[in-house]
């Protein structure tokens, strides 16, 4: 009787993980088949793969400026994400290393921030930055998502794990706190930064409702903003937008698949 009662249990739990997984990889699934139909096909629920596949690509190279709008991202993504972990790994840092009375008041104002939506934020935001002359600028688009909260508190709470012993003897061998910060604590830290470094880059990848704001000029424009544009046409053509938003998934994919196994350490708070 136990052993049909666990073999059930067994079979349910096997049954819920197979209906999770079809739920999570299906969208991925049609966005690929997509991209081989034309959108007559993706409009009459065809799930199969077609022909069209190079048409679709075709149209989507043919589109103006496509190699700048992927340029706009890479350099968004790429210069957002590092400039994020150098100042959130710094405030996380020193959050941890450095005590003082007002430390945890202060933290703790910087995590009620975090109950504040952003799209409260948007309409000062944008006057900000049209007076300060930063719209339709790389600057206006990054500067935002720089010092991200959600980061520094991610970082303090990993560097809790962080040896304090090492730093002891690094200030008793005369290291400044920069070149402990730079030689020992990024080192030993790499994990962290791995999966910090993976969740920044998606999140500035995908940016989409504050560049819709910032940038007006089509040269300015990214990927996001690029496949947004293309779904709102008054006749949308659905294979040519299941195209962008694969190659729009690659990055983010290729990024994440190359750093799963520091992902996850990170997120378990690895230190070696």
């Amino acid at each position: 009787m136990r052993a049909a009662l666990d073999q059930a249990a067994n079979l349910a739990s096997q049954a819920v993980l197979w209906i999770a997984a079809f739920i999570s990889i299906f969208p991925f699934y049609w966005m690929i088949v997509g991209a081989t139909n034309t959108a007559l096909d993706i409009t009459g629920g065809k799930a199969t793969f077609g022909s069209n596949l190079i048409v679709n690509i075709t149209k989507f190279f043919a589109i103006p400026d496509i190699p700048r709008i992927f340029a706009n991202s890479f350099f968004v993504a790429i210069t957002g994400t590092v400039l994020t972990l150098i100042i959130t790994s710094l405030a996380g840092y020193g959050f941890e290393m450095f005590r003082s009375r007002n430390r945890d008041r202060i933290f703790g104002g910087l995590l009620l921030l975090l109950s504040v939506p952003f799209a409260a934020l948007i309409v000062p935001l944008f006057m900000m930055f049209s007076r300060a002359g930063l719209m339709n600028t790389y600057v206006g688009i990054m500067l935002p998502g720089i010092a991200a909260i959600f980061m520094i508190f991610y970082f303090r709470q990993n560097t809790k794990a962080f040896p304090h012993e090492l730093r002891d003897a690094a200030l008793l061998d005369g290291l400044k706190e920069w070149q402990i910060f730079a030689y020992i604590y990024i080192p030993v830290m790499r994990s962290t930064y791995a999966a910090a470094m993976i969740i920044v880059f998606m999140t500035n990848w995908n940016s989409y409702l504050w560049p819709l704001m910032v940038v007006q000029k089509n040269e300015m424009k990214t990927i996001t903003l690029e496949v947004a544009s293309l779904a709102s046409a008054y006749t949308p053509d659905y294979g040519l937008i299941m195209v962008a938003n694969v190659l729009a998934t690659l990055p983010t994919v290729l990024v994440f698949f190359l750093l799963q196994r520091r992902f996850v350490e990170g997120m378990l708070g690895s230190v070696k």
